[in-house]
C-alpha cells in the first residue's frame, strides 16, 4: 500500500509526537482516501475528537443506511479499535503487558491517544465506549477490551470481532481465523504492510516515531472500514 505522512518536514524516522503535545497529521491511501489522524496524550483534545465523532453518528447511519446483518434492526455507529501494548516486566518467564495506544477511527477521522502517557483519562472516554449504540470492531477486540478494562478501568459495551462477522456475512468459514491483512485483502481488496520491526516497537515511548503513527492509524481505519463495508453495506 502506497502512503504519505504528512507532517512538520524532519530528517529520517525521528520522533513527531513529544509528549503532552498534539500532532496533526494526514495518512494518504493508495485510493487517494484520507485519513486526518490526531496523535496526542492530552485528554482536552481526546474530547475534541470525541465531539467530531458524536456529530458523526446520525451522518453515519443516514448516508450508509448501516443496519447490523448480525444482529438484525440494531442500528450503531461503527467505529475501528485497536491498542498498542508494551512490556513492563517478565514474571516466571512469561512477559506482562500494559496499554500504551488507544487507536479510534471513525471515517476519515483517527485518534492516536498515547493513553501510557495521558495527563488523565477524560469520564467522557469512559462513557463513549460504554455507549451501547457504538459498535467497537477489531479483530481479536476481545484482547483489546480485556487490556481497557484491567489497565485503565474502562468498559466496552458493543464489539464485534471481524473475523465472525466477515465468516458470517461473507458465508465462508475459514475467514474466523484471519487476521486483518487477509480481511483488508478481501473486503477492501488493499494490500496493507504489518512490518514486524513495528508492531514490536516501543510503544510506550514518550516520542511516536512516523512509523509508529502510520501503522496505528491504518490499523484503526481498516478495522472501521472493514466492519463499514461488511455491516453496513447491502449485498446481493
Amino acid at each position: 500500500m502506497a502512503i504519505t505522512y504528512h507532517a512538520p518536514r524532519q530528517s529520517g524516522d525521528q520522533p513527531v509526537a513529544p509528549r503532552g503535545s498534539r500532532v496533526a497529521a494526514d495518512i494518504v491511501m493508495d485510493d487517494g482516501t484520507v485519513i486526518r489522524t490526531t496523535v496526542t496524550s492530552s485528554a482536552c483534545d481526546v474530547l475534541l475528537f470525541l465531539r467530531e465523532l458524536q456529530e458523526l453518528f446520525c451522518k453515519e447511519i443516514h448516508d450508509h443506511n448501516c443496519l447490523n446483518k448480525v444482529q438484525e434492526h440494531h442500528h450503531c455507529l461503527i467505529v475501528g479499535l485497536d491498542t498498542e501494548w508494551h512490556q513492563i516486566s517478565v514474571t516466571g518467564g512469561k512477559p506482562r503487558y500494559q496499554i500504551a495506544v488507544l487507536q479510534l477511527c471513525v471515517g476519515d477521522r483517527c485518534l492516536v491517544y498515547q493513553i501510557f502517557h495521558a495527563d488523565y483519562i477524560p469520564a467522557e472516554l469512559a462513557a463513549f465506549l460504554a455507549n451501547p449504540d457504538f459498535c467497537f470492531v477489531a479483530v481479536g477486540v476481545g484482547g483489546d477490551v480485556k487490556r481497557l478494562h484491567d489497565d485503565c478501568n474502562l468498559e466496552v459495551a458493543h464489539t464485534m470481532d471481524l473475523p465472525q462477522v466477515a465468516a458470517v456475512v461473507l458465508g465462508r468459514p475459514e475467514l474466523r481465523q484471519a487476521g486483518l491483512k487477509t480481511l483488508a485483502r478481501e473486503v477492501m481488496n488493499t494490500l496493507i504492510e504489518k512490518p514486524k520491526k513495528v508492531i514490536m516497537s516501543k510503544w510506550a515511548a514518550p516520542h511516536l516515531s512516523r512509523e509508529q503513527i502510520r501503522y496505528a492509524c491504518i490499523d484503526a481505519f481498516v478495522s472501521f472500514d472493514v466492519g463499514r463495508r461488511l455491516l453496513c453495506e447491502p449485498r446481493v
